[in-house]
């Protein structure tokens, strides 16, 4: 059974940054894609930065790039999401996922998911 469990949100005045973690407790897969979507309120789940344990460059959304770094522990089992930068329209509910095999944008693509972390960036 895979379990994901976030942890860093918070509240940070524009310009700060955050760290955010996810620690996947359950099985333990050879290939898989870990990642990080956020929601708004009123808006979709987005895909905001995901990492292949089986190789090739991280994901990113536009709007994040350059400010957000996505890295993964050499257990593979625990992603990080760190945020510089941030700005107000960060603000949203960051959402730890998983899947097997490569990474998707899409948040239908992905039957695992953690309780989320809330990030509030302040102007």
């Amino acid at each position: 059974q895979v379990q994901l469990v976030e942890s860093g949100g918070g509240s940070v005045q524009a310009g700060g940054s955050l760290r955010l973690s996810c620690t996947n407790s359950g099985y333990i897969y050879s290939n898989k894609c870990m990642g990080w979507f956020r929601q708004a309120p009123g808006k979709e789940r987005e895909g905001v930065a995901l990492f292949y344990t089986g190789g090739g460059r991280p994901y990113y959304l536009d709007s994040v790039k350059d400010r957000f770094t996505i890295s993964l522990a050499n257990t593979k089992n625990t992603v990080y999401l760190q945020s510089n930068t941030l700005k107000p329209e960060d603000t949203a509910m960051y959402y730890c996922a998983a899947r097997l095999g490569s990474c998707s944008a899409d948040a239908s693509d992905f039957p695992y998911w953690g309780q989320g972390t809330q990030v509030t960036v302040s102007s």
